[in-house]
């Protein structure tokens, strides 16, 4: 076994106490979970992704699908972190967040042994870490509004079908769920446009081109299509509920493979 494979695993372990958190949380239905057990689980969560996707990039940036999902695993961790301490609600989203990531961070240890490129290109070096920045937040800022925007699909079929779970019965109410969704899309609306013009900066540095018809600026343009018409449909008409969640999902869908969707065809089934 390598090296980088028993990193990968170590990391891959760290989240699984805060993983397994929340369903003991579902069995006792506390008022509000967030104990020091909680937070010293998601600490863990945090750190192990981080420290070692901050190793395998120490020096020089690698392009590789592996490194880019625990680079995404450990920004996902922080902003979910950030938002269970300033919001009362946002915790509760912790079953449908924190597996998601474990199973993630299986896929980013199978693909550990998958080719990991160093990034090349002819741009000053402080557009691509720009860049890169601006794209890890947009990916982790619409992967929690997903997440908030299933939530209130699960509780929504819930409430109509009075059909309850302890899953429904945990998650954020429907109201709350569609606040933070909305919040969250606006953030991702307006990082995801600023990533697209440091993407075009970078490229314009190296091909002296501003756009470039590839899959991942065609996928990514969507992705800003998509959430654009949907806060824009939210302004005019209040557009919500099982519509607003399908939108959602459907430009999650657009960047996951604009971003470590590209990355794995080009890593792993051409690599």
């Amino acid at each position: 076994m390598s090296q980088n494979i028993v990193y990968s695993l170590t990391a891959l372990m760290a989240l699984l106490p805060a993983s397994l958190y929340p369903y003991h949380r579902i069995a006792g239905q506390g008022a509000d979970g967030r104990s020091a057990y909680f937070w010293g689980a998601l600490a863990l969560g945090f750190a192990g992704p981080a420290a070692w996707a901050l190793t395998q990039v120490a020096g020089r940036w690698h392009t590789g699908l592996s490194t880019a999902l625990w680079i995404t695993i450990a920004a996902c961790m922080l902003l979910f972190i950030a938002m269970s301490a300033l919001t009362r609600s946002a915790w509760r989203l912790s079953p449908l967040l924190l597996p998601y990531l474990l199973t993630v961070g299986a896929f980013a240890t199978l693909a550990q042994q998958a080719p990991a490129p160093v990034l090349r290109g002819g741009a000053p070096g402080i557009w691509i870490d720009l860049h890169i920045a601006v794209s890890v937040i947009t990916y982790a800022l619409l992967t929690m509004s997903a997440v908030a925007s299933l939530a209130a699909f699960l509780q929504e079929r819930a409430l109509k079908s009075k059909r309850p779970t302890p899953l429904t019965r945990f998650l954020p109410p429907v109201a709350e769920s569609e606040r933070m969704q909305l919040h969250l899309l606006a953030a991702s609306e307006a990082v995801l446009g600023a990533g697209l013009a440091t993407g075009m900066a970078v490229l314009y540095y190296e091909t002296g081109a501003l756009l470039r018809a590839d899959h991942k600026t065609l996928l990514s343009v969507a992705s800003f299509v998509v959430i654009g018409g949907l806060l824009l449909a939210h302004a005019r008409t209040g557009v919500r509920g099982r519509m607003a969640a399908r939108l959602v999902l459907i430009a999650y869908l657009l960047l996951t493979l604009a971003y470590p969707g590209v990355k794995f065809v080009t890593d792993v089934l051409l690599g």
